[in-house]
């Protein structure tokens, strides 16, 4: 059978193959004294609230499960226009917003509008790899850009300025980021932004975790830039939703019937049932329910990060945001005699039972040097993991 070129030129994600090697070794240390802990896939332990599920529930018995218009509920971009409102102070009209099934089919219908083929994406390297692979998708060529701690793992105006080319359509940032967890300051976002439209081209910002931010100069939306901007956004990290698949999008209104009519023959809707439990997510209980968690999730940021720190897995720049640690590993490496951050990701599976993200997935400036972790995970498991870093590494 022949295999398009376009399917071969995605690479795997590194990511899931490395879950996958995690969950085969867990099933066979499931019943000894030092079971798999997983640290390395960014999906919180915690589940939607219990209204949300209500909602599931009666949208189920009430059988408002037939199809939704391609762009959403009303009433559900109604909702999230006045949570920009309320959380940001911002205002974004229902009219901009597309719900999507997941913020993954808000960034293919985002590369399918909006690049040609041959187009050039200017991306921070490192960066989540399934949006360069959009870009690929798209026939749109993503351009990594070596990013350092200096600059929180973040373009400035000035990379986007030398970068740019004559194919260069735009840019693709991601704030707070994964696989570092940091964000843009708004005033290098703004300064992005402008260079971006003096040379005509798109800005735009993966967000799905801005829900997640820690620091107030971090914790704004792209979107009080202005009209232009195009955000994504998802119902899986703050919102607690993973597998439910929902997400939108914010776009100018003259984008909205393009991104519409895209939507209607690549997904004819979002999840229904999706969409009537998200309803719930905007009540005041659950609010309060999600801010809790937020600082849950800071708390234990400020346990972990230091830990690793004390260990020599060094974290440059400390997240302002999401549930990630982006560590150096190169001296652990060189005092285990361990060639980079793969092989070391396997060594602690392997050796220590914890399942941490090898850099490889997310670009190739020094990656080779640097580990994720994933922060999702209970502070217990968080403890746990420790421990056991400590008795192997130390």
């Amino acid at each position: 059978m022949q295999i398009s070129s376009r399917a071969r030129k995605i690479e795997p994600f590194y990511v899931m193959e490395v879950a996958k090697a995690a969950s085969a070794l867990a099933r066979d240390v499931a019943h000894t004294d030092a079971p798999m802990i997983f640290l390395n896939i960014g999906e919180p332990d915690f589940t939607a609230p219990p209204l949300v599920q209500v909602a599931a529930e009666k949208a189920i018995r009430d059988g408002q499960t037939q199809y939704t218009q391609a762009t959403g509920l009303l009433a559900l971009r109604e909702r999230i226009s006045q949570w920009y409102l309320d959380r940001f102070r911002v205002t974004v009209p229902a009219s901009r917003i597309v719900v999507t099934a997941g913020a993954s089919a808000a960034l293919h219908l985002a590369c399918m509008a909006l690049i040609e083929p041959g187009d050039e994406i200017l991306m921070p390297d490192p960066s989540y790899p399934c949006n360069r692979h959009f870009v690929s998708a798209s026939e749109g060529k993503a351009i990594l850009v070596p990013t350092t701690a200096e600059d929180r793992f973040q373009l400035s105006a000035a990379q986007v300025q030398a970068a740019w080319g004559p194919r260069t359509r735009g840019v693709l940032l991601a704030s707070p980021s994964n696989p570092t967890g940091t964000s843009i300051h708004p005033d290098t976002l703004r300064d992005i932004h402008r260079v971006v439209q003096a040379k005509g081209g798109i800005t735009l910002v993966d967000e799905i975790y801005l829900g997640l931010s820690f620091e107030a100069q971090y914790g704004q939306t792209a979107l009080a830039l202005d009209e232009h901007i195009i955000s994504i956004n998802s119902f899986s990290k703050y919102f607690n939703m993973t597998g439910w698949r929902l997400g939108w999008m914010v776009v100018p209104e003259k984008l909205v019937p393009v991104i519409e009519r895209l939507a209607q023959n690549l997904f004819i809707c979002p999840s229904t049932i999706a969409q009537y439990a998200a309803l719930a997510c905007f009540e005041s209980e659950s609010l309060a329910l999600y801010e809790q968690r937020r600082q849950e999730f800071k708390a234990r940021r400020d346990y972990f990060l230091p830990q690793l720190n004390a260990m020599g897995l060094t974290v440059p720049v400390m997240p302002d945001g999401a549930f990630y640690a982006w560590a150096d590993c190169s001296a652990a490496c060189a005092k285990l005699g361990i060639k980079d951050s793969w092989d070391f990701a396997f060594h602690l599976m392997n050796q220590a039972h914890v399942a941490i993200t090898p850099g490889r997935d997310f670009g190739t400036a020094q990656t080779g040097h640097f580990v994720r972790f994933s922060t999702a995970s209970s502070m217990q498991h968080l403890e746990q993991a420790v421990a056991r870093l400590r008795a192997h590494l130390l």
